[in-house]
């Protein structure tokens, strides 16, 4: 069993994302054009976001192989239709 481990926070509270939220972080990236910093993701984001809400998405869809996240930068990279999902005799739906 592996554990998962995010980055430790020095946060008062750590927030906790709703579904909703996610897949509103998830979209804005997927229709963004290149690098967004994290700034402008906010900007750009229909609803407003706490910080340590938003970098805790970001930092799951870094986990989760969707996003490139390095010095506050943000580059969307997960393709549905890649061939890769077909390796190893996994098949993706």
């Amino acid at each position: 069993m592996q554990t998962i481990q995010l980055k430790k926070r020095e946060f008062a509270e750590q927030r906790s994302p709703t579904l909703n939220t996610v897949l509103m972080v998830e979209e804005t990236l997927m229709k963004a054009d290149g690098v967004l910093t994290v700034a402008e993701l906010k900007r750009i984001l229909p609803k407003q976001v706490m910080h340590q809400t938003l970098i805790g998405i970001l930092e799951y869809l870094s986990y989760s192989g969707k996003i490139t996240f390095h010095d506050n930068k943000v580059l969307w990279t997960y393709h549905p239709e890649s061939k890769l999902r077909y390796k190893a005799g996994l098949i993706v739906r």
